[in-house]
């Protein structure tokens, strides 16, 4: 199918209009803040568009159906990780982030543990999100040389144009892009959804076919898997750039909770959509290889011009993930380290985008340089970088900021990351994420109760 004149049709038309909408309203951009931040001038559903353009993804969608072929209910343990990570940020955070009249992370860094710590986060956080950028390109290759039977370097060639294209218009592109992306995701979802329950023989169908363990037991891959898979998910999303920097572009303090909140609930009902088309090609097709369950679906079921759209969709969730990382890596960089010693003369938009043409440039010749597989077996490395980097500094900053942790913070941005480093090089039980939040924690217990020691030791009245 994905060769018919139908399916080329829709796959490039609705390819063509992303294109347009990442280019559209560039005229409006004129200064820094406007292309990192949209002006400040977010309501809650673009807030929403910002942080779920990003965080719904290949793994949402494709990666969710895979998981459930394989493991059943569990399998919606990234999406609902990914709701609650959202509910914690709307709940918690996002009145506090905002009201602080912030564009990066690092800056709030330096309100609480000084400038070269600053710097530290910057970097550290930023080659997280570089890693994960590598990652996602192999993903959106992937997608086209199976749909085309392109080789590996025209698919990641056309990969990273898209993400360059996509990253151009700033956060305001990635808001309204982040809408139409999700209402597409949710479409071709709710649809595919709908017709495996019925195909399936509804809940009954399925209960007769599926044993209760592990197919419908949330934990059924393992206790220690899906506490992972949300504490990941908690600390990616308080810990990276992209999604934090949706908060900041809120018109106020209300609407920033609100398009957490709205991001909380619209996330984890793609999941139980993606496990239904899941399940159901494990019960039709059993020898299948898993991560072709939801594609296999859509070329069968769906007529060409939706399956078309729905593969283009299914690009664009890939494509428009990389972009907010590229995004957020860029706005970090070029505030938080760069800050102007590049390029004095040209305006601060250009710097902007050269940063992040500069990522992508970066991650497509890894990738070419035949590093594609190293990355993957170490991308691992990206989240235990953001996290262990910035997890705990923040969240201190914001639940205790009268408190003096100047010195813990600093060493805890130093050290934790490098911690991560370490372990994933020489393996072991412990994860690095893991590692990494251990390391940060324990210097910061340190740090108070050497205050504490101190204090209680001074001179008596």
């Amino acid at each position: 199918m994905s060769h018919q004149p139908t399916f080329l049709l829709a796959f490039s038309l609705t390819l063509v209009v992303m294109v347009v909408l990442a280019f559209s309203g560039q005229k409006k951009i004129r200064d820094g803040v406007q292309f990192s931040l949209g002006g400040r001038q977010f309501g809650a559903w673009h807030v929403s568009g910002a942080i779920t353009g990003t965080l719904v993804g290949g793994a949402s969608t494709i990666g969710t159906a895979q998981l459930a072929f394989l493991y059943g209910l569990s399998a919606w343990w990234f999406t609902l990780g990914a709701g609650l990570a959202c509910l914690f940020l709307g709940l918690f955070l996002a009145v506090p982030l905002r009201r602080a009249q912030l564009e990066t992370i690092p800056q709030l860094i330096e309100r609480h543990y000084g400038p070269q710590a600053r710097v530290a986060a910057s970097l550290f956080s930023a080659t997280g999100m570089f890693i994960q950028i590598v990652a996602q390109l192999l993903a959106c290759g992937a997608i086209l040389a199976a749909l085309f039977g392109l080789s590996l370097e025209v698919s990641a060639l056309l990969a990273s144009l898209l993400v360059v294209t996509f990253a151009y218009g700033g956060m305001k592109g990635a808001g309204r892009l982040g809408l139409v992306k999700l209402f597409l995701i949710y479409l071709t979802m709710v649809v595919a959804g709908i017709m495996a329950y019925h195909h399936g023989g509804g809940w009954s169908g399925y209960r007769q076919f599926f044993a209760n363990d592990p197919w419908f037991n949330l934990l059924g891959y393992g206790v220690q898997a899906g506490t992972s898979d949300l504490v990941s998910m908690l600390v990616g999303v308080i810990s990276t750039q992209t999604y934090l920097q949706a908060v900041f572009s809120a018109r106020n303090e209300i609407t920033a909770r609100s398009g957490a909140l709205l991001s909380a609930v619209l996330i984890p009902p793609l999941g139980l959509l993606g496990i239904t088309v899941g399940l159901f090609m494990r019960r039709q097709f059993p020898e299948m290889e898993s991560a072709l369950a939801l594609p296999q679906f859509i070329l069968q079921h769906f007529p060409a011009w939706f399956a078309g759209l729905s593969f283009a969709t299914l690009l664009i969730a890939a494509v428009a993930t990389s972009a907010g990382l590229a995004l957020g890596a860029a706005t970090t960089l070029r505030v938080d380290v760069i800050r102007g010693r590049l390029w004095p003369g040209l305006p601060d938009v250009a710097q902007r985008r050269l940063v992040i043409l500069a990522l992508v440039c970066g991650a497509f010749g890894l990738l070419m340089a035949n590093m594609g597989s190293a990355i993957m077996q170490w991308s691992f490395l990206s989240m235990g970088l953001r996290g262990a980097t910035l997890f705990f500094p923040v969240l201190l900053a914001i639940i205790l900021p009268q408190r003096d942790l100047h010195g813990a913070g600093k060493w805890s941005i130093y050290l934790a990351p490098s911690c991560v480093v370490a372990m994933g090089g020489v393996g072991g039980w412990l994860s690095p994420l893991y590692a990494g939040l251990s390391c940060s924690i324990a210097i910061f217990v340190v740090g108070l109760l050497m205050k504490q020691g101190r204090s209680s030791s001074g001179p008596s009245q």
